[in-house]
């Protein structure tokens, strides 16, 4: 089937040139069809919504209304070092018009929480590595470039364990870990190294899904990531999707102060349109213009957003891969182009409201010169009348 072929539920991206969409995929052999299983879509707390499209024009105005969040049911196929082989069956191939097999590979497949907390600007690495190894046992704390890896709960055959990411742009990674655990972590270690914490200490919160079978080929959809069972231990894999999960997480908070300045905003140029005047102090537009600045310059030049993880440049090539088709997934590139258009829109409004306010003053000033110019021509006026006795002769 040609590559660029679609889901009906969803957009297909295939693998390879030659991967077909795995909705009309059959196991060789005889007998009924594998169903493929179909991860359920969660009703989770997502952060600020993200674009559709990298299209220019999905640009928020202020006053317009937030556009919907981004496609979760996209099906997005996770590349598999090993190739596809590993996941079929060895039944005898099919003839024409003869079913497959009607016993199937038993679905084991294990699932369990991925839980992202965005809690400050950063962490202290230097005091978070000191903590961590006071806290756990030695051995179970690695260190990689902008993260932290620890194995909070070991793996087994059949467990997956818990595992905890800390990364240094002030994000937690949580895997296989319940409510009451990751509070923990939170409160007793990352609560102790953050840097400049989110206003009211109030984290941002993304959640998502594993599923761990031997059954379903890998891939990402309606927020679950889906692997091979023989992936339960690798605390690397984990961590590869980890950056593309923790990278959108932190997006979310720079997507969500950008819609409160558009709300805080809003109103400006209706103000404008319907009285011509805009009821704010030229020093309140500056700090405006510069609260835009700061964010802006926080998502392209000093944050981790926009990077690719300096892990993956040592890595073999599928863990880069594996970034790259959990980001397609995450829409980073658009949301990130998205969220430079709308800083493009605020600053072009502020620059506007703020050569009004100048244009304002400028002419408030020439009107003071003017009536100044009149009041000296009369007292001028007045002068010469007294010196030809026109004016105060007895």
């Amino acid at each position: 089937m040609h590559p660029h072929n679609r889901k009906k539920e969803g957009v297909y991206v295939p693998l390879l040139a030659g991967s077909p969409p795995l909705s009309s995929a059959r196991q060789p052999g005889q007998g009924q069809p594998m169903q493929r299983r179909t991860s359920p879509a969660p009703e989770y707390r997502r952060g600020p919504p993200g674009p559709r499209s990298k299209n220019p024009a999905a640009t928020i105005a202020p006053g317009q209304p937030i556009p919907a969040g981004r496609q979760r049911d996209k099906f997005v196929p996770l590349p598999d070092e090993d190739g596809d082989a590993q996941f079929a069956p060895s039944f005898p191939t099919p003839q024409i018009f003869e079913d497959l097999p009607s016993h199937t590979i038993e679905d084991t497949s294990i699932r369990g929480r991925i839980t992202l907390y965005c809690l400050a600007e950063s962490f202290d690495r230097k005091k978070l590595d000191e903590l961590l190894k006071l806290t756990y046992p030695s051995g179970t704390v690695l260190s990689y470039p902008d993260c932290f890896y620890v194995d909070y709960l070991k793996s087994t055959d059949d467990d997956p364990g818990g595992d905890i990411f800390f990364f240094d742009y002030g994000v937690v990674a949580c895997w296989g870990m319940t409510k009451s655990q990751e509070m923990t972590v939170v409160r007793g270690i990352a609560r102790q190294v953050q840097v400049q914490p989110l206003p009211d200490n109030k984290p941002e919160l993304d959640e998502f899904q594993y599923n761990f079978s031997v059954t379903e080929k890998p891939h990402v959809q309606n927020d679950t990531v889906t692997l091979h069972k023989r992936y339960m231990k690798e605390h690397k894999m984990k961590l590869a999707i980890s950056y593309a999960l923790a990278q959108s997480t932190k997006l979310s908070v720079y997507e969500k102060r950008v819609v409160d300045i558009v709300l805080e905003t809003k109103n400006l140029p209706e103000s404008l349109a319907e009285t011509g005047e805009v009821d704010v102090h030229s020093n309140d537009i500056a700090k405006l213009i510069g609260k835009v600045f700061l964010q802006k310059s926080a998502v392209n030049l000093l944050s981790s957003v926009l990077d690719t993880p300096e892990f993956f440049w040592h890595a073999p090539d599928s863990y880069s891969s594996l970034y790259n088709r959990v980001d397609e997934y995450l829409e980073l590139e658009a949301r990130v182009e998205l969220l430079n258009s709308r800083f493009s829109v605020l600053q072009e409004m502020l620059d506007m409201l703020r050569d009004h306010q100048n244009n304002y003053h400028n002419v408030r000033l020439e009107w003071i010169v003017i009536w100044l110019i009149v009041i000296e021509v009369f007292v001028g006026f007045f002068e010469l009348l007294g010196l030809v006795g026109l004016v105060g002769s007895q």
